[in-house]
């Protein structure tokens, strides 16, 4: 049945991904094209969700399957022919190919990490699949808040919507919540090295970006959780927001991207949406002209985040938030407004977040195989290097950064202070704290794609010591997987203990 599951979910997503390209310019790249119909469609999913909930059609995977082919099958009909694709052997489908070894090898170690033992981990897993197994059966949105539903009504329900519906068509939730998280992980490999291709406008670096964020320990472990969605949902939105600078219609589908991060979690959207802020305010000071349809996109990001939000914002501000032993409202913990204050501000709260603490230089310098189940820590030893050199070489660019070809330097650099800062905000006493240590799995990416930076200089100093750039890289990615990678990799085989809050002495 899982495999059934899975065909089922590539056509949602390419389905989806297909009808909502009609009216943009796409890559001419036919492998690109169709790996980012599967993303865009991705993020198109949780609004698709959310509005058939407001309609109060069911949430059945039929009517997902009829929704996703109706577009394909219209361009059929319409164009009266099917025109194979083709694929011939260049440079860019070579690091295509690559790029989808690195996305197989990670769903290899995700799914047989969390596979290794017969049962979830911890305690978001078991709230998240009780929350798939409610819309898999009931196909709405709308268990009461009382009722148990750590993650669904009012949180942002698109990730168990989306478990949901493929649990419908797969008997087990314990195989449905476990691999389709490992896989929603594993594809933000594609759509990030896309992303960075379009950003950085070098194949290369974007495919030894993919290579670094698929191999630094702090960017997403197999834990199931919202955020494994929200974090993949980046890299699609960031590569519509960077296809408007080809076409400005593909406006909508960035703002339909950004919009989905609220549908999905509702505080890891603060970050993301302060990444995307400075890279559009980069690129329009970089293109010295003000361009309406970057300005639209954060109007119709709200406008479209109220699908769900307008329904709800009442219970999620003023009602309990989690209410795990069934009980009618009266026995509840704290709304969310009044966690509000202590959630973004450090100072009203050190910790925000079961995590947080004071970091050093060794958490970020040395990656450990013993790590955090959650959201592990750490670079390694090569990474941090290569971070240092890429920055350097920002800097010697520093009169250059404003040009519309340097232009995305400045912008990983803020990301990389934001996010930095966004994790030691306990360490150096900020006023602004959100979950630091969530800000460990958005560090990663900026990390990647400065590493990168770093990478091409080594290469080039290598070339005018006329040392063959294959050493250097080689080399390079060697010491990346043995103080990086084996690690990353032994903490997701390992074997996670069963639970935190709801156990007995971890007894099953």
């Amino acid at each position: 049945m899982v495999f059934v599951a899975i065909i089922l979910f590539f056509v949602y997503m390419w389905g989806f991904g297909f009808s909502i390209t009609r009216f943009v310019k796409e890559s001419e790249n036919v492998l690109e094209r169709n790996l980012m119909r599967l993303g865009l469609g991705l993020m198109l999913l949780p609004l698709v969700g959310v509005i058939l909930n407001l309609l109060n059609i069911p949430l059945d995977w039929r009517i997902f399957l009829l929704l996703s082919l109706l577009g394909p099958v219209i361009s059929v009909v319409k164009e009266k022919k099917i025109t194979p694709p083709s694929i011939s052997f260049t440079y860019t489908n070579l690091s295509i190919v690559l790029m989808l070894v690195i996305f197989a090898a990670s769903l290899f170690i995700y799914a047989s990490g969390a596979f290794s033992y017969p049962y979830l981990e911890n305690d978001d897993p078991w709230g998240h699949a009780y929350g798939a197994k409610f819309i898999s059966l009931e196909k709405n949105l709308d268990g009461s808040p009382y009722r148990g539903f750590q993650y669904m009504n009012p949180y942002p329900p698109g990730y168990d919507m989306i478990l949901g519906v493929l649990h419908q068509t797969n008997d087990s939730v314990y195989t449905t919540v476990k691999f389709f998280n490992a896989l929603i992980i594993s594809l933000g490999f594609i759509f990030f090295y896309f992303a960075a291709a379009l950003l950085t406008k070098n194949k290369g670096k974007a495919l030894f970006a993919t290579f670094i964020l698929a191999s630094v320990p702090a960017y997403l472990s197999h834990f199931i959780w919202a955020h494994a969605l929200v974090a993949t949902l980046f890299f699609p939105a960031l590569y519509a927001l960077l296809m408007m600078e080809k076409d400005k219609q593909w406006f909508v589908l960035a703002s339909i991207g950004v919009a989905s991060f609220a549908l999905v979690q509702p505080t890891q959207p603060v970050k993301l949406v302060t990444m995307l802020v400075m890279a559009i305010a980069v690129i329009l000071i970089a293109q010295r002209k003000i361009v309406w349809q970057y300005i639209a996109v954060p109007i119709l990001v709200i406008l479209i985040s109220f699908l769900w939000w307008a329904f709800h914002w009442r219970e999620f501000f003023f009602d309990a938030q989690d209410a795990r032993l069934g009980v009618e409202g009266a026995v509840a913990t704290q709304s969310f407004l009044a966690k509000l204050p202590s959630t973004f501000f450090a100072f009203l709260d050190p910790t925000s977040g079961t995590a947080t603490r004071v970091y050093t230089f060794s958490d970020f310098f040395f990656a450990k195989s013993q790590n955090m189940i959650n959201n592990p820590i750490g670079i390694g030893v090569v990474i941090s290097l290569l971070v240092l050199v890429g920055l350097v070489t920002i800097a010697l660019q520093y009169k250059s950064l404003m040009q519309r070809s340097k232009a995305y330097l400045l912008i990983i650099t803020l990301w990389l202070i934001f996010t930095f800062l966004g994790i030691n905000s306990l360490t150096f006493n900020l006023p602004i704290g959100l979950f630091a240590f969530r800000f460990w799995m958005l560090f990663a990416i900026p990390v990647s794609l400065v590493a990168a930076e770093g990478l091409w200089f080594l290469m080039s100093l290598s070339k005018q010591a006329r040392v063959p750039a294959i050493f250097i890289i080689v080399l390079v990615m060697i010491g990346v997987i043995f103080t990086g990678g084996m690690q990353k990799y032994d903490v997701n085989t390992a074997n996670w203990p069963p639970g935190a809050f709801w156990t007995s002495l971890e007894e099953v």
